[in-house]
């Protein structure tokens, strides 16, 4: 084996010790392979994107740049690897200037393995050499590609002969092997931010966290992170407390454990840690919950239906959609034009406090919509009830309200003459309807004038008196 070929075989070696099968691929059919770089960011780094309006993401990783190189015979003792440099999100006159600092390491270590000292150059100063700083400006159109916001590093003016206005030419012609690997008039911003979560999950993925629920130490990969806080719980105990919630209906409870914490887990996290049943009904649920919200949606009265009804501004009919029912969003009976909403006879009992109860705003409704003279007539029901039941007892026999003015306990009705007891409400015998209270097993015995005021001069009242 000759010397670059011993040289090389280190080296690939070397490359595959140190990186792992994600980032460093060694080829089959010769010497050469592919590394994927990912540059790293400097802390708190920013994307912003400048389109209808001006959006900022946090990022920490952009897609990787990627060398394909491989190995002539010669190499390093005459030739220099053959390669080329491909990227998502760099332009090619910076890639262009990328390729032209690879060449100027070579010639510097000219005779030696450079592979190692390209791979250092660019993941940890192609930043800097590039002049890219935060936040990365992204220029983003309708229907338009994205476009790197860049400085002028690596442009210069040129002024125009014909007075049009100065244009923007690239300083150095593009290089061959600077390779874009996405169409240009492709939106690559969903690609930007879908790879920087999916490399934040795998980051998330191998630390340890401990659980503020069952308090053990688990892995991320065993773990779920509330996104808006960052609070961090197993899978176990989240999935336990979201299938209660979810079976209890409280959709919109799927919050995080922490005390006075509002965070809510995504639907896509939900979804990773329930089954398909248990998910369809919180879809179903959430969707349902977000729809009563809405001012302007209701749903058909009928049971066999239950169908969301949009309602257009400013009026009282519904017409379902699916079986075309008119009705009444206010009452959800059959739509009933400019008459008011009829009420029932348990609904015409609460009526009224509802009515003390509300605004002069919610009277004024509440008057358009049922009636002045239905609104006075359930008032004063009302009040006539509350009197009632205050001051009167209802007949064992006949339930004929009954007022107690003056006398002793045995009553008689007014209305069907049977006697009775006010302390127990039990029917009497009219043979002899005061042995309810002389006899000493009755539950009131010697109670006929419990409760009563007895003057010296009141005497004792006959049957026929009472």
């Amino acid at each position: 084996m000759s010397e670059d070929q011993e040289a090389q075989e280190d080296e690939l070696l070397a490359l595959a010790s140190i990186y792992d099968e994600e980032e460093f691929h060694r080829a089959t059919s010769a010497q050469g392979g592919e590394i994927q770089l990912c540059l790293e960011l400097p802390p708190s780094f920013k994307l912003i994107v400048n389109g209808n309006k001006q959006t900022e993401y946090d990022i920490s990783f952009l897609p990787p740049l990627v060398l394909n190189f491989e190995l002539p015979a010669d190499y390093p003792s005459s030739s220099s690897p053959a390669y080329t440099l491909s990227s998502k999100w760099l332009s090619r006159d910076q890639m262009t200037s990328l390729c032209k600092r690879l060449d100027g390491l070579w010639e510097e270590n000219q005779g030696c393995v450079v592979l190692f000292t390209w791979i250092q150059f660019l993941k940890e100063e192609a930043f800097a050499f590039l002049d890219v700083k935060s936040p990365l400006e992204v220029v983003r159109g309708g229907n338009a590609p994205v476009e790197w916001k860049r400085s002028e590093a690596g442009v210069k003016r040129a002024g125009s002969l014909t007075g049009e206005k100065d244009k923007l030419e690239p300083l150095l012609e593009l290089d061959p092997r600077a390779v874009l690997v996405v169409d240009p008039h492709t939106d690559i911003l969903p690609q930007l931010l879908d790879f920087d979560e999916a490399q934040r999950q795998k980051v998330f993925d191998g630390k340890v966290f401990c659980c503020g629920i069952c308090f053990m130490e688990k892995l991320g990969s065993g773990c779920l992170c509330f996104k808006e806080c960052q609070h961090v719980y197993c899978k176990t105990c989240m999935t336990e407390y979201f299938q209660i919630q979810i079976r209890d209906g409280n959709v919109q409870c799927l919050n995080c454990p922490e005390p006075k914490c509002t965070s809510l887990a995504t639907p896509s996290q939900v979804k990773l840690l329930v089954g398909e049943e248990l998910f369809a009904r919180y879809d179903r649920l959430l969707l349902q919950s977000s729809l009563d919200l809405m001012a302007d949606v209701v749903y058909c009265p009928r049971q066999s239906c239950c169908q969301a009804v949009m309602v257009e501004p400013d009026t009282t009919m519904g017409i379902c959609p699916a079986c075309q029912y008119a009705f009444c969003t206010l009452c959800k009976r059959g739509y009933h034009g400019l008459s008011h909403c009829k009420v029932t006879a348990d609904e015409l009992r609460g009526l009224r406090d509802e009515y003390i109860s509300a605004s002069a705003e919610g009277k004024k409704f509440m008057e358009q919509r049922f009636g002045k003279r239905v609104i006075q007539r359930a008032v004063e029901e009302s009040f006539s009830r509350d009197w009632l039941n205050e001051n009167c007892k209802g007949c064992p026999r006949c339930g004929t309200n009954i007022q107690k003015v003056d006398g002793c306990n045995k009553m008689t009705c007014t209305s069907c003459k049977q006697y009775f007891c006010w302390l127990c409400l039990g029917q009497l015998t009219r043979v002899n309807p005061y042995s309810h209270f002389n006899n000493p097993s009755s539950p009131c015995y010697n109670q006929l004038f419990q409760g009563v005021d007895i003057d010296e001069d009141d005497a004792f009242w006959s049957d026929e008196e009472d």
